[in-house]
């Protein structure tokens, strides 16, 4: 058969990038030989890719000019193909929503994630897509325990499901890939060498993969109060190095003591009444932009932890948000002063929940809200659970409580809302910890769901995921649900789930569905969560009695299909048994917890972490066993100590 033509209509990296992956599949799928040439050559049908100003006619002027705003154009039919976006970034989610249109899937990282059917003629489809996703903002920021293959492939799959944004925290990283080299809480992985500078290093190489696909880069966050000091802020734990004297007058004073606040910098806050403090703080910002071009949004955080506010003459009487702002506020002069178009993020969060007083952003394009609601409940829908305006408590300094339901974090959200209306975003942790109580995932999928389609109604532009990395097991569900409707927040809920379990599982893909519908019910996340009542913990025992036959009669719809001929397919239930000895192991041990059986609880919870250690090496590219352990092992009972045996 006569070769397909892939006609590149503009030279900009990321197009190439498109380019070159439509060449990729489009040969494994048509088992065609497929040529690229350099602007529009010959005649016949072909697949023209490239920006919208690439083209002379037939497609649209971009909506926004906004350089993080995309839009897609693709026309195709038995004439040929046009593939187009907004934006060197657009053209890429193109080319995947192409594919995707002509019957690709991915339903996780990794090439045993990847559905190519067999297609015998692309242009055979016909295809018409016009759109701009729902949201600016659809992002997954880097947590839990992870390779740097783990990044590099989440890094690859984030455009095929048209997400657009990365974010790297700290400098480097370090923390998070420690955390798989050393093999935290698994003393049967050997532990690895590994070195600030293989971070830096591996930070680098994925910096290099965003590029390369256009992507938004977000980096920092963490460490802007003590690494302009001379004191490294790699991650959570404890300082062991020389602390500089020179910084113990910048820190916070709290209960009459400048230190840091038990003992790691990252938690602890700076004397922001002090100019000289925040002087050498905005320095490090505009010097980091400076050297850092590649970087489209460096975010500004304060320390993490709460109630660490400084006491002293010149912070006391000043809310920490009015602080801050007054921090951002040097900073944007800055890097203007500089020249430096770089966009900061400022954080809501904790302490600086409550909104200014005294000061607002003097430049709001310039910055960019980042909304931290981490004492939320994930048992209800943050967006459309909200049954009441909420009201903002007093502020009380170092003596905070913070809101767990909709109504609260709201509140705080509007607070701030009427002193900036620019762009902004929420940042969240459904897959941080969450989705480890929730083992079926479909009651935490619904309220990602919700929560997603209802941004846009408490005026946020979008979604940045606090989350663990290798988040798709049983499946990708959660996954395909926030990218899915990011991208298109009208998109139903069982549409979504259908193609997904569809994809991933082949003809039994309904069984798998229903099986894990009914682990979601039984094992009763509202109980994982801490949340339920004595009542609510006799139902929950009562529910998690019933996992196990539940998985035993399951087995063998698991086993026949271990061997499908389609990899995808096969993998994805090979990964389900792994999750049923999982189930197998959890269940029993957070039903004696909720019969009040604690101590047999932590016997069980013992054998729950041998078996997910035992199975690492086969799950780790879709499971942060390390993160698991400490989540599930911690709301079992068990000390650190014995997570880390």
């Amino acid at each position: 058969m006569d070769p397909i033509r892939i006609d590149r209509m503009s030279d900009e990296a990321p197009v190439q990038w498109a380019v070159s992956e439509l060449q990729k599949y489009l040969a494994r799928a048509t088992s065609r030989r497929v040529e690229v040439a350099s602007g529009a050559t010959g005649a016949g049908p072909a697949i023209r890719v490239g920006t919208f100003e690439a083209f002379s006619e037939g497609v649209p002027a971009r909506a926004s000019d906004h350089p993080y705003d995309d839009e897609i154009f693709i026309e195709a039919g038995p004439g040929g193909a046009v593939i187009a976006g907004a934006n060197p970034r657009s053209v890429v989610l193109a080319a995947y929503r192409y594919l995707t249109e002509l019957g690709c899937r991915w339903v996780r990282p990794g090439a045993d994630g990847e559905y190519i059917p067999r297609i015998d003629d692309p242009f055979a489809t016909c295809v018409a897509v016009h759109e701009r996703p729902s949201y600016r903002h659809r992002g997954i920021c880097i947590e839990g325990a992870v390779s740097l293959e783990h990044v590099c492939d989440m890094v690859d799959w984030l455009p095929k499901v048209g997400m657009g944004a990365y974010f790297i925290q700290f400098r480097e990283a370090y923390q998070f890939f420690v955390r798989w080299y050393h093999h935290e809480f698994n003393p049967l992985q050997p532990k690895e060498a590994f070195t600030i500078e293989d971070a830096r290093a591996y930070t680098r190489r994925i910096a290099e993969e965003i590029e390369k696909r256009g992507m938004i880069l977000h980096m920092v966050g963490h460490g802007w109060t003590c690494d302009p000091f001379g004191v490294a802020g790699l991650g959570w734990f404890p300082y062991t190095d020389p602390v500089p004297e020179s910084y113990y007058q910048h820190v916070a004073e709290v209960n009459g003591k400048r230190d840091l606040w038990g003992g790691i910098p990252l938690n602890t806050n700076l004397c922001y009444g002090n100019p000289e403090t925040r002087r050498i703080v905005v320095q490090a910002v505009a010097d980091y932009a400076a050297e850092h071009p590649e970087v489209d949004i460096i975010h500004l955080w304060l320390a993490d932890g709460s109630n660490n506010q400084c006491e002293c003459p010149l912070c006391r009487d000043h809310l920490p948000s009015d602080l801050y702002v007054k921090l951002c506020n040097e900073v944007d002069a800055e890097l203007t002063a500089r020249g430096l178009p770089t966009k900061i993020v400022f954080l809501i969060y904790v302490d600086l929940l409550w909104p200014p007083r005294e000061e607002k952003l003097a430049n709001p394009d310039r910055f960019i809200l980042m909304f931290a609601p981490i004492t939320r409940t994930y048992s209800s829908s943050f967006t459309a659970g909200a049954t009441g305006e909420g009201t903002i408590p007093p502020f009380e300094r170092n003596k905070l409580k913070f809101p767990r339901t909709p109504e609260g974090n709201l509140a705080f959200l509007r607070g701030w809302q009427k002193s900036f209306d620019g762009d902004s975003f929420d940042f969240d942790y459904h897959l941080m910890w969450d989705h480890f109580r929730d083992p079926g995932a479909w009651a935490l999928a619904r309220v990602l769901h919700e929560d997603i389609r209802g941004l846009r109604s408490i005026g946020l532009n979008g979604f940045i995921s606090c989350q663990e990395q290798r988040t798709f097991l049983p499946s990708g569900l959660l996954m395909a649900v926030m990218a899915r409707t990011l991208w298109n927040r009208d998109a139903s809920f069982d549409e979504i789930a259908n193609d997904h379990f569809r994809a991933a599982f082949g003809a039994d893909w309904e069984k798998a569905k229903e099986y894990t519908q009914r682990l979601s019910e039984l094992f009763d996340p509202p109980f994982l969560r801490g949340e339920r009542d004595e009542a609510g913990r006799k139902d929950a025992a009562a529910k998690l009695a019933q996992v196990p036959a539940l998985v035993t009669e399951f087995m063998p719809v698991i086993d026949r299909n271990l061997n499908l001929a389609v990899q995808c397919h096969a993998q994805s239930w090979r990964y389900l048994k792994d999750h049923a000895e999982i189930c197998l192991r959890m269940a029993p041990a957070a039903e004696a917890l909720a019969r009040g059986d604690k101590e047999q609880a932590r016997v069980l919870a013992r054998r729950l972490l041998d078996v997910v250690r035992h199975l690492e090496p086969q799950v780790h590219p879709v499971f942060d066993v390390a993160l698991f352990i400490r989540t599930i092992g911690g709301a079992l009972g068990l000390t650190a100590e014995e997570m880390a045996r």
